[in-house]
């Protein structure tokens, strides 16, 4: 099976290069050339165009941003090559984006299937990521090979859009945490209590989650470079939980809070760090 990544982003890049090591037939393109010529030089083919290097595929993995991307790089006439091919949608996009992109891959003549993924680039890499998969169970196993390469044990979670709404579900437990942490923790300095006897308390309370560890060096030393998750991709994700979520009649307002905070963030100059740079606007130095 030969596998077209469109989107080399950092997701993207560590996808692609997993499926190579695990002996798949791999071809690559990115808007930008850079990671494509980073992969090239790894052994890995790169296509000049989304359409070349659906051509050369059986299946196309999209990494791409968003909606917006998706629907620019699959505009006609890219389209039109992916007739009798498998398209699987692996980013973060809401529910009604991805039933709406099956049926104009439908159209197309090709399979659809939704499996965006939890974790990140050391989860890639390992092959240890969680894959929520939504389409129909045939295709799902025809696509497990190429999905169990990425994950251990890659779940159908049922129809199309069914995967986008756990992955909005999952991403904004993502914001919620972070942001609730981060109120927990800049209380617990303002009032000079000792940080690390505060972990102890969490770390034995029914209230701990690993993620609070994982990021607490990042809080106290107010340093969040090396982003493998951005705070811009966490507001994008935010907006697509508040839509979807309004549009099933949930109440909207600790979304809205999120959204505000993520763009405070933004607006001093955190899109491009580490998520947890949220702590910055929810506890202002």
């Amino acid at each position: 099976m030969k596998i077209a990544v469109l989107g080399l982003g950092l997701m993207g890049t560590a996808i692609a290069r997993r499926l190579h090591e695990q002996g798949f037939a791999v071809v690559g393109w990115n808007r930008s050339p850079g990671a494509a010529e980073a992969l090239a030089g790894e052994g890995i083919a790169t296509a000049a165009s989304p359409g070349e290097a659906i051509a050369m595929a059986d299946l196309v993995a999209l990494l791409l941003a968003d909606a917006d991307a998706i629907a620019e790089t699959l505009a006609p006439p890219t389209t039109e090559a992916l007739a009798g091919r498998i398209l699987v949608q692996m980013g973060t996009i809401a529910p009604d984006e991805s039933r709406d992109l099956a049926a104009r891959i439908a159209a197309a003549g090709a399979e659809y299937l939704e499996a965006p993924v939890l974790g990140s680039l050391p989860e890639a890499g390992a092959g240890r990521l969680l894959i929520m998969a939504g389409g129909e169970a045939d295709l799902f196993e025809r696509c497990r090979p190429f999905l169990a390469a990425l994950g251990e044990s890659p779940q159908r979670i049922g129809a199309v859009g069914q995967a986008a709404a756990l992955k909005l579900a999952m991403n904004q437990l993502i914001a919620g945490l972070t942001a609730t942490f981060a109120a927990s923790l800049g209380l617990v300095r303002r009032e000079g209590i000792a940080v690390d006897q505060f972990m102890d308390l969490l770390r034995g309370s029914a209230l701990y989650a690993p993620t609070f560890d994982k990021k607490l060096d990042k809080y106290l030393a107010h340093d969040y470079g090396s982003a493998n998750f951005p705070l811009k991709h966490l507001l994008k994700d935010v907006r697509l939980f508040h839509r979807t979520a309004g549009q099933a009649g949930i109440d909207n307002a600790p979304i809205a809070a999120l959204e505000a905070a993520c763009l405070r963030g933004i607006a001093a100059g955190h899109g491009d760090e580490d998520y947890s740079a949220l702590y910055e606007a929810l506890v202002p130095r």
